[in-house]
């Protein structure tokens, strides 16, 4: 598909085009990019290879400037990604895109903005802007799940807790290292090497970056905050162990003083005393030591 240039984005069929030729943004294939690109004017001699793409940065080259875009999706951070090549010169944007997430982003700013596309430097704004414009709800969603998995190790309820917290920090972590990709390309398009923008619309780039620094620092934030109740999870799995090691610890030591009794009389000498009728004394004994301790571990608050 191509969308012409201007307040707002006309889409055109490629024969009018060819007719009126103008600055315009083309959506096309892996498999019919290079017509494409040739059409738009770009010479591009390295092989397109959207499954390759791992990472969204910016190149600069002679006639044009290349970029590749790894977008987690939103219900599916670690999953598979949504993957495109876009061109720039000094008239044409070309974007290559096997699926059909660019066209429905288009579609979207179509919906929603006034200032669809007058320039590139406009339309590449509200295309990147357009596909980060629902990050910082999933960021406040993230916030929420944490803050409940918060209150359940406030009341005690951390079964499972690792099984649902590390999901969560991979997650976060792959969003960090995406925005900060994002922060870095909106970067280089305002540094803006090769002249192909105008500087009075660099603005826009400069506005990408701030968005992608915001929502790298909200990541970091919510890692931190994921940190802290994993360490309280722990310090309530510490003061648990730490209450059964105390109780097995009274019971020792009240166990202790009458298995040394009952191993003293147990050894049976002749000439001991109370052999014949010291039963009774052992057991008032045993009576006494347990009372002992147990007013032992009172005073200390112990028990």
């Amino acid at each position: 598909m191509i969308f012409k240039f201007g307040e707002q984005l006309m889409p055109m069929e490629l024969a009018d085009w060819e007719a009126d030729p103008g600055p315009a943004v083309f959506v096309t294939d892996s498999r019919h990019a290079e017509g494409i690109l040739a059409k738009a004017g770009i010479i591009y001699e390295n092989e397109i290879q959207i499954s390759k793409i791992g990472f969204c940065r910016l190149e600069n080259q002679q006639d044009c400037v290349v970029g590749t875009l790894c977008i987690p999706k939103l219900l599916d951070v670690l999953g598979s990604r949504y993957r495109m090549y876009f061109f720039v010169n000094r008239t044409n944007i070309v974007i290559v895109d096997d699926e059909d997430f660019t066209i429905r982003l288009i579609h979207r700013i179509q919906q929603k903005r006034t200032h669809q596309g007058e320039t590139k430097e406009r339309f590449l704004y509200n295309y990147i802007a357009e596909f980060m414009s629902r990050d910082l709800e999933m960021l406040v969603a993230y916030e929420r799940r944490l803050l409940r998995m918060e209150e359940d190790v406030s009341q005690e309820h951390i079964a499972n807790f690792q099984s649902r917290l590390m999901p969560i920090r991979r997650e976060l972590l792959n969003l960090r290292s995406y925005y900060d990709e994002i922060m870095d390309l909106s970067k280089e398009l305002e540094e803006n090497e090769n002249g192909f923008f105008l500087k009075k619309h660099l603005k826009y780039f400069g506005t990408l970056t701030d968005r992608a620094d915001r929502l790298m620092s909200r990541t970091s934030h919510l890692l931190e905050y994921a940190q802290q109740v994993k360490e309280a999870c722990q310090a309530q799995i510490d003061a648990r162990q730490n209450s059964n090691m105390q109780y097995l610890t009274v019971i020792s030591t009240i166990f202790f003083p009458l298995t040394l009794i009952t191993g003293w009389y147990g050894m049976n000498f002749k000439d001991m005393p109370g052999l014949e009728n010291g039963y009774p004394g052992v057991i008032v004994l045993s009576i006494v030591v347990i009372l002992a301790c147990v007013i032992i571990f009172k005073k200390k608050h112990i028990l």
